[in-house]
């Protein structure tokens, strides 16, 4: 029961990054625009959508999912930090704490790992 759960868990977190990664191809000026607006450089968009497709596809699978899990909680937290920080409105300090809560469940994977749905554990036996 406990190798479901854990490969349930790994879907859940990543699907959010994977959706949000397709969704930034198919939106690309509009979410170059909304970065921009920010006072971010728009090309960071890319380094970003192949994060967010990549690193979820490794967590899923279970494949170099510490790296993958530690490079996710990163972009969770400078997410929330340059997006998600205008705690007078409610739905950013929610974006904020969601974004800080994930990355705390990306660092759970980073520290112990999958079990033993993924490729990492079927290729190590």
């Amino acid at each position: 029961m406990g190798n479901i759960l854990d490969l349930f868990g790994r879907i859940l977190i990543s699907t959010i990054f994977l959706l949000n990664g397709v969704f930034k191809i198919s939106n690309y000026e509009g979410t170059v625009d909304w970065i921009e607006s920010f006072g971010m450089p728009g090309i960071l968009i890319i380094p970003a959508i192949i994060l967010e497709i990549i690193g979820p596809i490794l967590i899923i699978v279970g494949y170099k999912v510490k790296i993958a899990a530690g490079l996710l909680s990163l972009f969770c937290i400078a997410t929330a930090i340059i997006f998600h920080n205008d705690f007078s409105d409610q739905m950013q300090l929610t974006s904020f704490l969601k974004n800080i809560a994930i990355a705390g469940g990306f660092l759970f994977i980073l520290v112990n790992g999958t079990r033993d749905f993924s490729i990492e554990k079927k290729f190590s036996k």
